[in-house]
């Protein structure tokens, strides 16, 4: 198999781990990093040995040789100009979630990756969980019958919480509960979301940006199905980064209750107290293996473009999921269930919404 020129735009917490695990792989022929903050660049480039370490974003989409790009920016306003550069450069993109700050921004990337020919994914890596895997396996081989409920709980700690929401005016669900709404309409296809209804708790986070601590968000599939998805960011201070997860899916024929809150390994220590190592949501690298779903993910997409087959997750796919978080704020504001697909109406309402923040 052939070798490819690779860029991680954005080397952050989630693209230094990018560019670590793609600094192992015996399929990238050259690595390039684009970071704005010297000493993060350094940081990442004594890690990785990159050919070239940049601060400016320009240089990987000018420089031909790069074939793939992953674009791992913050704050989330930065990756539609990004994306839709490198995408236009002709350059297969894994942009991490969200996929735009509103549909004709998504519409556009979508639009360009299909003109270009390039394949365009999101960084939605629970997909990459085996525990996800393995409730997709058994809803297909019919081990549920016809799924008539999917509940998930997932809680981080205020610590990451008070980092995500402090950098961009965006919900629980449009930060969180994105992840589980991905992971669930995909279980579920071909059926998709018709109705949603979400309601929002204040508490630690409403001095800090004006956000809700926790959304509880309710969706109506095509297929008569109910999805329930609670997503927050104010569990006390813990092993950082500390993300606890619940999931129950009910069927005709079976259930299945998937236990992702990482009790199963706990760390206890004088100076640290309890913890709970390998938590995150992206997961870590442990020396010669990476425990979790990113690292995988990462190399996915490479093999992805190599093989020449699909991502495993589509950029319509995550357009519906956008829509559906913004239905979700539409209806915390409003106290009303929202339509899916968004109606013009409820277009405006979100419009007049993000003009008062």
């Amino acid at each position: 198999m052939r070798q490819v020129e690779v860029a991680v735009i954005g080397t952050g917490w989630c693209g230094g781990m990018r560019a670590e695990s793609l600094a192992k792989s015996a399929l990238v022929d050259k690595l390039h990093i684009c970071e704005i903050k010297p000493e993060r660049l350094a940081e990442v480039a004594a890690l990785t040995n990159p050919v070239t370490a940049t601060d400016n974003y320009q240089d990987i989409v000018a420089n031909k040789a790069i074939e793939v790009v992953y674009i791992s920016t913050t704050p989330e306003p930065t990756h539609y100009p990004i994306a839709r550069d490198c995408l236009k450069a002709g350059k297969h993109v894994l942009l991490e979630k969200p996929i735009a700050m509103d549909l004709a921004e998504a519409d556009d990337l979508i639009n360009i990756a299909k003109s270009q020919g390039v394949k365009f994914t999101i960084g939605y890596s629970q997909r990459f969980n085996p525990k996800i895997a393995y409730a997709r396996k058994a809803i297909a081989e019919g081990k549920l019958g016809k799924i008539v409920n999917v509940m998930v709980s997932r809680h981080l700690s205020r610590s990451l919480g008070s980092r995500i929401a402090n950098r961009v005016k965006l919900s629980p669900a449009a930060m969180e509960s994105t992840h589980d709404l991905d992971f669930v309409f995909w279980l579920l296809a071909p059926a998709i979301p018709e109705r949603i209804y979400s309601q929002g708790a204040y508490g630690f986070m409403k001095e800090l940006n004006g956000s809700y601590d926790c959304m509880w968000n309710t969706v109506n599939m095509s297929d008569g199905s109910l999805v329930v998805i609670g997503g927050g960011w104010n569990l006390p201070p813990s092993y950082p980064n500390y993300c606890a997860t619940w999931i129950e899916i009910t069927g005709t024929e079976g259930s299945l209750v998937l236990d992702d809150t990482a009790r199963d390994h706990w760390l206890n220590t004088v100076e640290g107290g309890t913890q709970f190592p390998m938590s995150t949501m992206p997961g870590e690298h442990l020396d010669h293996m990476y425990a979790g779903q990113m690292g995988p993910e990462t190399l996915h997409f490479l093999e992805s473009v190599l093989l020449d087959r699909p991502p495993l997750v589509a950029p319509e796919h995550a357009r519906m999921v956008m829509e559906s978080y913004l239905g979700a704020d539409i209806s915390a504001a409003t106290g009303e269930v929202v339509g899916l697909p968004l109606s013009n109406s409820a277009l405006a309402t979100l419009a007049d919404l993000k003009a008062a923040q």
